[in-house]
Parts: structure tokens; C-alpha cells; sequence
């Protein structure tokens, strides 16, 4: 997945300004306890922190 196809998916789950603060706040342990940034930033797959996201928050079936 292209980072900005994770973007828009993620502006589409929480809004705009909302999906950028709860990246940057939110540390899930599927990413060794890291935020979607830090994940991100250490080189995981989107695809893979997209997946630890839905596990998480109520992300749209349509959108998993």
C-alpha cells in the first residue's frame, strides 16, 4: 500500500486532523509499541501498520 492511499484511508476513518493526532498519540503493541509515525519512520510496511490500525479502531469493512 502507498503511503498516501494510507493517509486517505485513514483521513476517511477519523477525519483529517483527527487521523493526524491520533497517529501521531496512539502506540499499539502490534507495532512494538510504537505510534503510526514511529512505525513510519522505522520502515514498516503500510500495509502492515494499516492492519494494526483496524485492529484497533473501528475501521469500515469496506475499508479493511
Amino acid at each position: 500500500m502507498r503511503l498516501t492511499d494510507f493517509w486517505e484511508r485513514m483521513d476517511a476513518v477519523f477525519g483529517p486532523e483527527y487521523a493526524r493526532s491520533w497517529a501521531h498519540d496512539h502506540v499499539m503493541s502490534a507495532l512494538g509499541q510504537r505510534s503510526v509515525y514511529q512505525a513510519i519512520d522505522a520502515g514498516i510496511d503500510t500495509k502492515e501498520i494499516w492492519r494494526a490500525v483496524c485492529g484497533v479502531a473501528d475501521v469500515p469493512s469496506l475499508l479493511r
